[in-house]
């Protein structure tokens, strides 16, 4: 605690002329970071408030909205209504039902995707810059190869060799989005081997195991949350790019990117048709980008205790 009234002490006054001379202590305020001065981020906030909205959606939603999102329940490519209000597709079955539905799809996509890059990925990494040598060498070679195949043509051949279903997709996804992982925590590894604590830890005999999960992995936590919040809507986008291709979910089950193709025969009928799963898939990858964005502005130390705060 200060001494001094009003969080004031004495400051070195700035080189130059003044009253009190050169290099003489005043009193000036100080400014003190406040407890939760990192967690006042606009953006962050925004996009929490969204994935926390399509999270309740998804869980919520169908008790909410009790209509079968496969049943035909009025004509056909109606207009929004009281009674239906996103209206209808091409087959009579509600709109607002299907796009629901779609919400769970696209979370539960991305979660285990991004689960299956997150294993595949942290695990190459650590290797990696963990032991170097040769096997830094090779892993890095084939994460190299990996990352010079366009993303989505990568997953489109995988999931068209497994097959076309949602598992087979959330396998492929997670393959295209691991080589990113692996080169994050390959990096984060080669600096957190530098610290002085790894290298003492290392000395007094630890084994590697134990470096890993006591000194190193705790150490690149904060990164590879980030890094799990922007690829899941890299995930769900992806997602809506393969059942759009028909390489995804398949139909009559619900998936934005399966209702966009449906909708684009009905363009100048029904626009409402490609609007509504349009924006949801625009919204929630937003979402999870801003809520990405406020948790490195958070999480990174290299920012000071007021920059997150104050550049938005």
């Amino acid at each position: 605690m200060s001494n001094y009234p009003n969080n004031e002490g004495p400051v070195l006054a700035p080189e130059g002329p003044s009253e009190v001379g050169k290099g003489a202590w005043v009193y000036a305020p100080t400014r003190r970071p406040t407890r939760f001065a990192k967690w006042r981020n606009p953006i962050g906030i925004a996009g929490a408030l969204i994935v926390g909205f399509n999270v309740f959606i998804a869980a919520f939603g169908p008790y909410i909205w009790t209509i079968d999102p496969d049943e035909l329940v009025a004509t056909r490519l109606q207009p929004p209504t009281w009674a239906h209000p996103m209206g209808t597709d091409e087959l009579g079955r509600d709109t607002l039902a299907r796009i629901i539905h779609g919400a769970q799809v696209s979370l539960q996509v991305g979660v285990i995707s991004v689960s299956i890059a997150f294993v595949l990925g942290v695990t190459l990494g650590l290797l990696a810059g963990f032991f170097g040598g040769w096997l830094d060498s090779i892993l890095m070679r084939f994460v190299d190869l990996m990352f010079a195949l366009p993303g989505l043509v990568l997953a489109i051949v995988i999931a068209g060799l497994l097959g076309p279903n949602r598992r087979n997709a959330m396998i492929a996804i997670g393959i295209v989005i691991a080589p990113a992982f692996a080169r994050v925590v390959r990096g984060a590894v080669l600096e957190v081997m530098g610290f002085p604590f790894v290298e003492s830890s290392r000395a007094l005999g630890s084994s590697h195991s134990r470096v890993i999960v006591r000194h190193v992995f705790p150490n690149i936590a904060a990164p590879l949350i980030v890094l799990v919040t922007v690829y899941l809507s890299t995930a769900i986008l992806s997602e809506a790019a393969l059942s759009f291709l028909g390489l995804g979910t398949q139909p009559p089950e619900a998936s934005w990117g399966g209702m966009l193709n449906s909708a684009r025969s009905y363009l100048d009928v029904d626009p409402w048709l490609s609007i509504f799963p349009g924006l949801a898939i625009m919204i929630v990858v937003l979402g999870f980008n801003f809520l990405g964005d406020g948790l490195r502005d958070i999480l990174d130390p290299r920012l000071g205790p007021h920059v997150a705060a104050d550049k938005k």
